[in-house]
Parts: structure tokens; C-alpha cells; sequence
């Protein structure tokens, strides 16, 4: 009677999971429990776990697990598993310690794999001090790090730009005879661009860097694990090196080119033009070309530097290089190009849109969602690049976020628009809808 009460009070978040699952209909005493109720089991609820992580509503781990505890079943060591993997992949740092205080209390004590999972989502939240932690409380437990765990707290310091953690790893590493791979490289270049200020030698350490990735040309796999490999981690999401979101996209990557993604993300990051041009030389020299990844990368270092010209020929020499190309190099087009709000760069932007839906690519989401939030900025002009995103999303029936729609909103009440005219009024509906989802006035 208690479990059924409670689940009654706390109906919101059972209708905001099974909104996302789907509901499912089980034998049960009542109706109202039968609607509400989606898994039975510890096998049921880790497959909701899973299905929840894999459509990215990390939001809503904890109120699975509160449901877990509501029904009376008794989360396993593979439960806290995906549960603490989901916040990792969703940078959800406060779940992810709730999750692992959850296992304690339970008499389950987290293994290797687990705290360096653990560490990676300090890493991604840009705390290196709970990482730090982490390790200490590895020792305590006499749980033994792997090499795998000294990359992780790497990557993690280097997050925080905490260059000076950083090398110290490093030296641990080198005195205790673990060999310095790729991802160590790559956590150095990140450590280099993150510190505040950047720091004065980032520029030859990362040629320095990236020139030793000569070393590693053939994808290195010493340090991915059997439990990452079933858990869907790979080692890019592990080190929260910036490809992990593309790692498993057919063709957007070449794996062999961890450094020079690294490097070359640094670069537009800081606007850095010459690094990354030496850069682009370096590939020509080592007798490569850049993946779609990288492309988008030059592209944001010359759009960021008010290049628009040498960014559309980087476009235009990818499309005609025979590689297939994806939507995010369109959308990189489009969205540096609007910086300024220029002419011309309004056009670039519009242009690189139209060609990307000839083209039958689409966008997602988000993509929709960050185009339009900058599209809205413009004071000026007829607002077209605006509205054709808003057609494109609404052709396939995607709804953009609230901070795109409210921005969009707002752009259009400031332009000499009829009170009755059809889009403004659609996208005040819409507006208010979102308003009314998410609880604001």
C-alpha cells in the first residue's frame, strides 16, 4: 500500500518516462497502475535505463531509479552501471555521486571500470578536484587503477586546463613504466588550450604533439575494455575528447587522426589561423586529407577570425573532394557565416541552407535549434534566413527549443509584422506551448 501511494504522488515523472518509452500495459490490481507502471523487474528497469541513455533523457535517470525503489526492486551492480554510464554520457555530476553513494549504501562497491567512469564525468563537468578524489578514494578501497585510469584523470585535469596536474600525471605514468598513448597526447593539447591564459608554448606544443602521432597510425585498443565495449563507451566519450558525439558516425571520422582532431579543434576554439593552417600542412606532408571533422574545424578557426572567403573554399574543396559529406558541415557553414550579421554573410549562411536541403540532408534538433538561436540576433534585414530554419523544422514536424523559439519570437514582435499574420501567430502558439511545458510564466 505504501509503494502504491507514493506512486500515485509521484505520477509526473512515471508520465514523463513513459511519454519517452512508450507506455506499456502489464497484468495489475488497477487500471491507474497498469498506465503509470513500465517495467517489473531489475532486467525490465536496466533495459529502460539503457533506452533512456541511448535518446539522451538523462534527466530522467533518477526518477527511474526513484520508481526502482518505489516498486520494491533490488538495484544490481549492472544497474548502477548503466545508471552511472547515462550520467556520464549525459554530464550529469550530481546524479552520477547520488547513484554511486546509492551503491555504497547497498553494500556494492564500485570497480575499476566504474570509478573510471566516474572520473571521465568529473572530466566533462571540468572538475579535476573530484577526479583527484576519486583516485584517492580508488587507493583507500584497494582498488587497484589500471592505465586506463591514470588517461581518464589525464583527460579530466586537462578539461580544467590544469596543465600543472596534467604533466604530474604524466610523470607518475613515465615513473611507473605505463607508455604514453595517443590519448595522453590528445589530453596534453587540450590541457595546453584550456589553461587560462592559454598557454605561451601552445603553439609549438601542439605541433610537437601532433607531429608524434606518426607514432600511432593504426587505431590504438590496449585500453578500451570488454564492460566500455558492451556499454556503448568509447574511448573518444571516455577521454571527452570533442569527436565523441561523431565516433560512431560511418565516414565522419578517421580514428587514426585523434591528435590532429584534438589540435585542430583547439585551434578554432582560439581563432588560432596560422597553428592551423601548419596544421592542414602537416596532414598534406603526411600524405592525408581531412575528414569531414576536420573540415568543420577550419572552417570554425576561419569563421571565427571573420574569414568567410577561405572558410566557403574549405566547404567548396570538401564537397568536391569526392567525400561524403553530413549536415554538420553545412550547419558549421551557416552558423559562422552569421557572425556579424553581415551581408554577406547572411547570404553564405542562406545559401549553404538551400544546398544543404537540395541535398536531402536534415536537421536535427539541435542543429535546428542553435541555427535558429542565431539567426534571431539579426536587427537588421528581412529576417529570411530566420524563417526559412523555422520552415525546414516545421516541414519535418521538429519542434526547436524554447530559448530558439523565444528568441525568434521576439525578433519577429520587433519588425513591422500584422498582428494576424500566420507565421508570427504560429510561432506564438508554439511559444506559448513550450512556455507551458517547462513551467514558466
Amino acid at each position: 500500500m505504501y509503494f502504491s501511494l507514493r506512486k500515485l504522488a509521484s505520477a509526473g515523472h512515471h508520465r514523463s518516462v513513459a511519454r519517452v518509452l512508450g507506455r506499456r500495459y502489464f497484468a495489475a490490481s488497477t487500471e491507474e497502475y497498469a498506465k503509470r507502471n513500465y517495467a517489473n523487474n531489475v532486467s525490465e528497469y536496466n533495459t529502460v535505463v539503457s533506452s533512456i541513455t541511448a535518446q539522451r533523457r538523462h534527466f530522467l535517470l533518477r526518477d527511474v531509479y526513484d520508481d526502482m525503489m518505489l516498486d520494491g526492486v533490488q538495484p544490481t551492480r549492472d544497474v548502477f552501471r548503466s545508471l552511472i554510464v547515462g550520467t556520464m554520457k549525459g554530464a550529469r555530476l550530481q546524479d552520477g555521486f547520488y547513484f554511486k553513494d546509492q551503491m555504497g549504501a547497498m553494500g556494492l562497491l564500485p570497480d575499476v571500470n566504474l570509478y573510471n567512469t566516474l572520473i571521465s564525468l568529473c572530466g566533462k563537468c571540468k572538475n579535476s578536484d573530484l577526479a583527484i578524489k576519486i583516485l584517492e578514494e580508488m587507493k583507500k578501497s584497494e582498488v587497484k587503477p589500471n592505465a586506463q585510469t591514470f588517461v581518464c584523470l589525464l583527460n579530466a585535469c586537462a578539461t580544467a586546463g590544469r596543465l600543472d596536474r596534467v604533466y604530474a600525471i604524466v610523470r607518475d605514468m613515465t615513473a611507473a613504466g605505463v607508455g604514453l598513448n595517443k590519448f595522453c597526447y590528445a589530453g596534453l593539447i587540450t590541457a595546453h588550450k584550456n589553461k587560462t591564459p592559454v598557454a605561451d608554448d601552445f603553439a609549438t606544443k601542439v605541433v610537437e604533439f601532433v607531429d608524434r602521432s606518426k607514432e600511432f597510425l593504426t587505431v590504438d585498443t590496449t585500453s578500451v575494455t570488454a564492460e566500455n565495449l558492451m556499454m556503448g563507451v568509447s574511448e573518444e566519450e571516455l577521454y571527452n575528447l570533442p569527436t565523441a558525439e561523431y565516433v560512431n558516425r560511418r565516414g565522419f571520422l578517421n580514428r587514426e587522426l585523434v591528435l590532429y582532431h584534438v589540435a585542430f579543434h583547439g585551434c578554432a576554439d582560439l581563432r588560432n589561423v596560422e597553428v592551423m593552417e601548419t596544421l592542414l600542412e602537416m596532414l598534406k606532408n603526411n600524405g592525408m586529407t581531412p575528414d569531414v571533422f576536420i573540415a568543420m574545424q577550419a572552417m570554425r578557426c576561419y569563421l571565427h577570425s571573420g574569414d568567410i572567403d577561405h572558410a566557403v573554399k574549405t566547404f567548396e574543396d570538401f564537397i568536391n573532394s569526392g567525400k561524403p559529406p553530413a549536415a554538420e558541415l553545412y550547419v558549421t557553414l551557416a552558423e559562422g557565416a552569421m557572425i556579424g550579421y553581415t551581408t554577406k554573410g547572411m547570404q553564405v549562411a542562406q545559401d549553404a541552407l538551400v544546398q544543404m536541403n537540395s541535398r536531402r540532408f536534415f536537421l536535427s534538433t539541435k542543429m535546428g535549434s542553435d541555427l535558429l538561436l542565431a539567426a534571431s540576433g539579426e536587427k537588421t534585414g528581412g529576417y529570411t534566413v530566420a524563417n526559412y530554419i523555422w520552415d525546414l523544422m516545421q516541414a519535418r514536424k521538429i519542434f526547436p527549443s524554447l530559448p530558439a523559439v523565444e528568441a525568434y519570437y521576439k525578433g519577429l514582435k520587433e519588425r513591422e509584422i500584422p498582428e494576424d499574420d500566420p507565421r508570427l501567430l504560429q510561432v506564438s502558439r508554439t511559444y506559448d506551448n513550450l512556455r507551458l511545458r517547462s513551467g514558466r510564466p
